[in-house]
C-alpha cells in the first residue's frame, strides 16, 4: 500500500462504489471516492432497488446474490431503516403450462443451491396477489426477495464511510491513471493527481472507458432500461411480481428491445412498472414503443392498472457484460487496478456482497467467495458465448 495518499481510490459514487468504500473503510483502509457527477448520478439513481435471488440460475451469480442477501441483512442490518429495506418477497407467475413447468424446474435447482422458493399452484395465486389477472398457470414465491431505495442506500453508505474516515469528492473527473511501469499507482484528475495504493474501477456502464485508461480491455456496455411510475394508489400489488419469462430475457444477449412485465409497489403508494432492455449505446432519448409495451404488459398482469395514470418515466444504462457475470477483483494486466462492475440490472442487490469481497481481497483476507468466475482477464480470448 502507498505511504502517500489513500490506500484505495474508488472511481464511481454509485451503489457498488459506495458499498466498496464502506467495507474497505470498515476494514481499516484509507479510502477516497471520486465521481465526476453527483452521488448516485448514474445507474444507481435510475433503478428499482431490487435485492433478488429469484431471477438467478444456479451458478456464480446466484452464489453472489445469496452472499449479498446475507450481508444486507446481517452486516448492514442495523442500518436497514436508512434505505427502506423491505423484505416484501417476490412472486413469479407463469402464463402457460410450458412456462409453469420451466419455472418449477428452476425452483427445484434453486432450492438445491440454498434458495427458499415455494411452488405456487394456479388456484393459490389470488391468496398472494388478489388483483392478478385470471388464467395464469402457476407461480413461485420467494420470501427472501427484497427492495431498498437505491439513492438512500448510496447516500447513507457513503455517509457511513465518511464517518469512518473516508473522503468523498464529487465533481471530480478521472482523466488518466498514474503508473510506475505496469503498476497503477493512482489517478490523474481535472483537480490534480491523487497517488494511491490501489484504484477500484466502479464506474458502472463507463467501466470500459476507465479500463482503457490502463490499456486493458473490459467489454462492459450500456443496456438501456425504462421504468414507469404510476400515481399513488391504494394497496394494489403486495409483492414484487414478474413473469417467468423475465429470467430468460435478462440472460439474453439480444441487442433489440425486449420487455417483460415486472410490477411492484413502493412505500409511497406508487407502482413501479418495468422492465425493458436494449443496447442502443448511451442514447438517452425517450422510447414511446418501450413505454407502451411496459404499460400493456403491466395491465395484462394486473387489469386494475388499466385506468391508472403514469406520473413519469425514467431510464438508466445498466452495465452489461457478454457472459452476464460481473467483473470483481484485481486486474493482473495492470497491477494496482481493481474492477467492480458489470452487474447489469442486479447491481443494487449484488452491491453488498461485491463490497465485502473487494474489502476482503484488498486487505489480503480470503474472500467469502472465490473471485475466479468474476476475473477481469477472462475476456482476453474473446467474449464468451452468452
Amino acid at each position: 500500500m502507498s505511504g502517500r495518499g489513500p490506500d484505495v481510490v474508488v472511481i464511481g459514487a454509485g451503489i457498488i462504489g459506495a458499498a466498496g468504500a464502506w467495507f474497505a473503510t470498515r476494514a481499516g483502509l484509507r479510502v477516497t471516492v471520486l465521481d465526476r457527477g453527483p452521488l448516485a448520478g448514474g445507474t444507481s439513481g435510475r433503478g428499482e432497488g431490487n435485492l433478488l435471488v429469484s431471477d438467478k440460475e444456479p451458478g456464480p451469480e446466484l452464489d453472489l446474490a445469496l452472499l449479498s442477501r446475507r450481508v444486507w441483512r446481517e452486516d448492514l442490518g442495523e442500518h436497514a431503516g436508512l434505505w427502506e429495506f423491505d423484505e416484501k418477497g417476490g412472486l413469479v407467475v407463469a402464463a402457460t403450462d410450458a412456462s409453469a413447468a420451466g419455472l418449477a424446474e428452476l425452483t427445484r435447482r434453486q432450492r438445491a443451491a440454498g434458495v427458499d422458493a415455494v411452488d405456487v399452484g394456479a388456484d393459490e395465486l389470488p391468496a398472494y396477489e388478489p388483483q392478478l389477472a385470471p388464467g395464469l398457470r402457476g407461480g413461485a414465491f420467494y420470501p427472501g426477495d427484497a427492495q431498498v431505495q437505491p439513492m438512500l442506500a448510496v447516500a447513507h453508505l457513503l455517509r457511513l464511510a465518511r464517518d469512518g474516515g473516508a473522503e468523498v469528492r464529487t465533481g471530480v473527473e478521472v482523466t488518466g491513471l498514474l503508473r510506475d511501469g505496469d503498476r497503477v499507482t493512482g489517478v490523474r484528475t481535472d483537480r490534480g493527481d491523487i497517488p494511491a495504493g490501489n484504484v477500484v474501477n466502479a464506474a458502472g456502464p463507463w467501466a470500459g472507458s476507465v479500463a482503457e485508461l490502463a490499456g486493458v480491455r473490459l467489454p462492459v456496455l450500456p443496456r438501456r432500461g425504462f421504468v414507469l411510475v404510476t400515481e399513488p394508489l391504494p394497496p394494489t400489488v403486495r409483492h414484487k411480481v414478474y413473469a417467468a419469462e423475465y429470467v430468460g430475457d435478462v440472460a439474453s444477449a439480444d441487442a433489440a428491445l425486449q420487455t417483460s412485465p415486472v410490477v411492484e409497489s413502493t412505500e409511497s403508494g406508487t407502482v413501479l412498472i418495468g422492465s425493458s432492455r436494449e443496447r442502443v449505446g448511451f442514447d438517452g432519448s425517450l422510447s414511446l414503443p418501450a413505454l407502451k409495451r411496459l404499460a400493456a404488459n403491466a395491465v395484462a398482469l394486473f387489469p386494475a392498472l388499466a385506468g391508472v395514470r403514469a406520473l413519469r418515466a425514467y431510464h438508466g444504462f445498466r452495465p452489461y457484460c457478454p457472459d452476464h457475470l460481473p467483473v470483481i477483483g484485481p486486474d493482473p494486466r495492470a497491477p494496482g487496478l481493481w474492477h467492480a462492475g458489470g452487474h447489469e440490472g442486479a447491481g443494487i442487490g449484488l452491491a453488498a456482497g461485491t463490497g465485502l469481497l473487494l474489502a476482503q481481497a484488498l486487505t489480503g483476507a480470503t474472500p467469502a467467495l472465490g473471485l475466479a468466475p468474476f476475473a477481469p482477464e477472462r475476456f482476453d480470448e474473446g467474449d464468451p458465448a452468452p
